[in-house]
């Protein structure tokens, strides 16, 4: 396991996808699969630096894991910001035009159609978020 802690602020997505680009390309992943998870890093720590904490800037961990026997990547997001768990918002409709539907949580939506798992929990003042994508059959 690797991991990086960081200030939840925009600027730092960029070093937190370099962070996890760098496991993901030692472990020769496909790109379409390194840009899914790019995708679900621009949307998940980009929530966390806007929404956690409301009084300022906070930290958030990220942490990179990866298991050869099942060649899944799962990659955790901690902050102890606010407790929110993305999990339980409704799905947007995407059978409605962008004009009908009501605004937010197509992000979300996305990251959970392209990753192979994702869980939530709200642990010791943590929101632990974690995604998985399967790399490697």
């Amino acid at each position: 396991m690797k991991e990086m802690t960081i200030a939840a602020i925009l600027e730092n997505i960029t070093p937190v996808t370099a962070f996890i680009d760098e496991q993901l390309e030692a472990l020769d992943c496909s790109m379409k699969a390194q840009m899914q998870i790019d995708v679900a890093i621009d949307e998940l720590f980009g929530n966390i630096a806007h929404y956690a904490y409301p009084d300022g800037p906070g930290e958030a961990t990220v942490r990179f894991d990866y298991d050869e026997s099942t060649g899944k990547a799962s990659i955790t997001f901690i902050d102890s910001g606010i407790p929110f768990d993305p999990l339980q918002k409704a799905d947007p409709d995407v059978t409605v035009s962008a004009d009908e539907r009501e605004a937010g949580g197509l992000g979300i939506f996305m990251v959970k159609k392209t990753m192979d798992g994702m869980e939530y929990r709200h642990e010791n003042g943590h929101n632990i978020l974690m995604i998985q994508k399967q790399l490697m059959k």
